[in-house]
This record gives C-alpha cells, sequence and structure tokens, in this order.
C-alpha cells in the first residue's frame, strides 16, 4: 500500500498534487503578511488618530497629509491580512496576489519613511522577506 504513510500524505494531496501551503516558505510567508498586515492597520490608526508619534519632514519630495496616509495604511493592512489568510489555503492565486501586496506594501513604507523612518525599514524588509517566500520554491530556490 504505497501512498499509505504519513509522509506521503503531508506533501502531496490523494490525488497526488502538491499543495503549497504545506511548504514552509508559504507558511511563512502568510504568517508575515498577517503580522506586517496587522502592523499597517496599527500605523494607520495612529496616523488617522494624528498620533504625536509621527514626526513630518518638510520639504519631502513624496509628502502627503498624515491622515490620507493613515488611510492609505489601514485599508492596504486589512487587505494584506485578508491575503495572509487567503494563502493558508494553499491557492495559487492567494500567492500571486500576496507577491503584488507585498510589493504595495514596501512601495508604502518606503513613501513612509520621512514620518516613522525606523518602523518603514523593518516593514520594508519583511515584505522583501514575503515576497521572497512566495516566489521560493519548495526547496529555497526562486522558481523560474
Amino acid at each position: 500500500m504505497a501512498g499509505t504513510g504519513s509522509a506521503a500524505q503531508t506533501t502531496h494531496g490523494t490525488d497526488g498534487s502538491h499543495h503549497p501551503f504545506r511548504t514552509g516558505w508559504t507558511a511563512f510567508a502568510a504568517v508575515l503578511m498577517v503580522f506586517g498586515g496587522a502592523m499597517a492597520i496599527l500605523q494607520g490608526i495612529s496616523a488617522i488618530a494624528k498620533d504625536d508619534v509621527f514626526v513630518a519632514t518638510r520639504n519631502y519630495v513624496f509628502e502627503f497629509n498624515l491622515t490620507g496616509w493613515g488611510w492609505i495604511h489601514l485599508i492596504l493592512g486589512i487587505v494584506i491580512v485578508l491575503a495572509g489568510f487567503a494563502l493558508f489555503t494553499g491557492a495559487l492565486w492567494a500567492r500571486a496576489v500576496g507577491v503584488v501586496l507585498a510589493g504595495f506594501g514596501a512601495l508604502a513604507n518606503f513613501l513612509w519613511l520621512p514620518y516613522y523612518p525606523l518602523w518603514s525599514i523593518v516593514l520594508i524588509a519583511i515584505d522583501v522577506f514575503i515576497i521572497w517566500a512566495l516566489c521560493s520554491g519548495t526547496d529555497g530556490r526562486a522558481r523560474v
């Protein structure tokens, strides 16, 4: 009875297809997306509430209203959290959406640099790890 062992069932379904969720990198990316999205939500709420945490730099090329940035981070954070949970299903579309949203998250945090530089750099790094994890194969090498 080949294929009835638990090792075969942990990496392949009953039809022999590979389940992306069961790879470590996809689960890693899903957890990071939920975490990063939650942090973006908190960033957005803090900016909308006009918290004194943020320092606005004058004459920045990408200058935007702090409340506007707050709404952008809040909405983007909610969408990233939802995509992170969708990624737990292992759907291929969730991987593609995850890469796109992590790219948008990195871009938003790059533009957020004058308001909270250290946290922006941390979230950019998380977004880069998400993109890498979603684009890598099961063995950690990038897919072509």
